[in-house]
């Protein structure tokens, strides 16, 4: 039985109310919501509402802010997989007319094309998009803010671009197109642009009185798919374990890989957090964690997927400012994966085995340091140091007879099997890295050739 057909334990269960109940007691949120997902599968939600309070459940609906960026990269991710555009194109090449142009739609995604964090005055998280009908109007010229593809410098404006491309390159609204390839095959029923009953108000409360001031819930307009999203918290642990595992009718696990891999340089100060492409990347006590948090005014929102433990976590509360609710959600994975170790799935020996593909395993040389191959499932190869740290990968069979790595200093590159004239294997090209039987081995093709007179003792 693997974990996800697992119940939490009561303690685990117990262990994540009190971190919620001490969030909406603490934090004075008029609710807050939180559910978990394992393996694909929910596991826990759980809701604390103030007292007298409208009795929110783990069907109501919260603004998801921020969170809603990714969504907006899943669809730009859809567009270059269907070869409709490149990450490197400017987005002049498919969105001409505006002042940001020159930046590429990587660095629209990654937050590193330079332009402004916000949308000219007035404040436009607690203002009618109708005041900004136009991308001139939300970009303000302020599109040169940094030299782009330096730094990290979080855009809202950026997002804001990348709908409207997705618009322009669909012929269709950025919120039809969200519906039809993302909420409706995923079956996120319950995720929309516009509030869908039941919903949770929005409020603000007094920083020194137990008071409550209600906020606007504006419709975004350009801005939306920055941050208008509303969503449950069942949800949103459906679409972390999407994040997390891909789904071919949406995006493949490939490009899901490629968008929670870091993708712009991290602030002074927090090696910590990264950005990839849509989506933040956080190490907390040692695990990965991927997705996103989210604010607008009323609203706080945390998604983090940790794909190692197969664990989803949402927090959503109805307050400004108060609960933290991105820090909450990441503690609630940490509180299963700790807990509740993920149960590795019964060893199983290969269905097929390709024998001229095992003959490539066992140990290999780059020089004098020992590495060991691997056969893995689908022809692919593994390649790890035998001693110490070094500089392992898993590789991808390609049709070619190569491998593709898919992971640590070799991702992306080529992996070949070179052969003697009689096809006995000369040596392994890895990025032009010549792995060889034995250290040094004379006949094996190892540049700059090997010392005649062979391997001998310290002269006197």
């Amino acid at each position: 039985m693997t974990s996800a057909l697992i119940p939490l334990l009561p303690a685990t269960e117990r262990a994540l109310l009190h971190r919620i109940a001490v969030a909406q007691s603490d934090g004075r949120a008029p609710s807050f919501a939180a559910g978990v997902a394992r393996d694909g599968y929910p596991v826990w939600t759980a809701v604390r509402s103030a007292a007298g309070g409208r009795g929110e459940s783990a069907d109501t609906q919260y603004r998801i802010g921020s969170i809603t960026k990714t969504f907006t990269a899943v669809l730009v991710m859809r567009l270059r997989d269907e070869g409709l555009l490149d990450l490197q194109d400017p987005l002049e090449k498919h969105l001409p007319g505006t002042d940001a142009g020159h930046a590429t739609i990587a660095q629209l995604l990654a937050h590193s094309a330079g332009l402004s964090a916000e949308s000219p005055a007035p404040w436009w998280e607690r203002t009618p998009g109708s005041l900004r009908p136009e991308l001139a109007d939300v970009l303000g010229g302020q599109t040169r803010m940094h030299p782009p593809g330096r730094r990290h410098h979080y855009s809202n404006t950026g997002y804001t671009l990348l709908g409207s491309l997705v618009a322009a390159v669909r012929g269709a609204s950025w919120e039809e197109v969200l519906r039809q390839e993302i909420l409706e095959p995923l079956s996120l029923n319950r995720t929309s642009a516009r509030p869908e009953a039941p919903y949770a108000d929005g409020w603000a409360v007094h920083p020194w009185a137990d008071a409550l001031l209600p906020e606007p819930m504006e419709d975004l307009g350009l801005m939306a798919p920055a941050g208008q999203l509303w969503s449950t918290v069942a949800d949103l642990c459906r679409f972390g374990a999407f994040l997390a595992t891909g789904d071919n009718r949406v995006l493949s696990v490939s490009s899901l890989r490629e968008m929670r891999t870091p993708a712009a340089p991290a602030e002074n100060g927090e090696s910590e957090s990264t950005y990839g492409l849509g989506m933040q990347i956080l190490r907390v006590n040692g695990r990965t964690l991927v997705g996103h948090g989210g604010s607008l005014p009323g609203f706080l929102a945390g998604l983090w997927v940790s794909v190692e433990d197969g664990i989803a976590a949402a927090a959503l509360a109805n307050a400004t400012s108060g609960p933290l609710s991105a820090v909450v959600a990441a503690e609630l994975v940490g509180i299963v994966a700790e807990a509740e170790p993920r149960i590795p799935e019964p060893w199983k020996p290969l269905s097929a085995v390709d024998q001229e593909l095992l003959a490539l395993t066992g140990p290999w040389y780059w020089g004098t340091y020992a590495f060991g191959v691997r056969l893995l499932p689908e022809r692919g190869l593994e390649l790890q140091p035998l001693r110490g740290a070094g500089r392992g990968a898993r590789f991808v069979a390609e049709e070619d007879g190569t491998w593709t790595g898919l992971d640590g200093y070799y991702a992306g590159e080529t992996l070949r099997v070179v052969r003697r004239a009689d096809g006995s294997v000369l040596h392994l090209d890895l990025a032009s890295f010549v792995f060889t039987r034995e250290p040094y081995e004379p006949d094996a093709g190892v540049p700059g050739g090997v010392d005649p007179q062979g391997w001998r003792g310290l002269p006197g």
